[in-house]
């Protein structure tokens, strides 16, 4: 079993700054890629940014130029550096592994809260 554990969410003006951590624990032989999701309300969940083992990165269009996904092999741990916040990010963001043990398996944090105020 492996858990992710998210923090860094809170509540920001229109322009400014946060950064969200995810830590992975557990049985893990290797991750393949690590990633952070977002869902506002009654939307679906769609993908922000994900980051390969090898350090390849993949943005939705309308994060580029302004977030920055990054990793820490050491310690698990992916981080999402998000500057220029929109009151249109707003949403509950989850972190995502996908996880080599005995066979690849996807595994998701509880999420965390990012509201943008105008």
């Amino acid at each position: 079993q492996v858990q992710l554990v998210e923090s860094g969410g809170g509540l920001v003006q229109a322009g400014g700054s946060l950064r969200l951590s995810c830590a992975a624990s557990g049985k893990i032989f290797s991750i393949n890629v690590m990633g952070w999701y977002r869902q506002a309300p009654g939307n679906q969940r769609e993908l922000v940014a994900a980051i390969t083992s090898g350090g390849s990165t993949n943005y939705a269009d309308s994060v580029k130029g302004r977030f920055t996904i990054s990793k820490d092999n050491a310690k698990n741990t992916v981080y999402l550096q998000m500057n220029s916040l929109k009151p249109e990010d707003t949403a509950v963001y989850y972190c995502n592994a996908n996880v080599y043990y005995s066979g690849l398996m996807d595994y998701w944090g509880k999420g965390t809260l990012v509201t943008v105020s105008s």
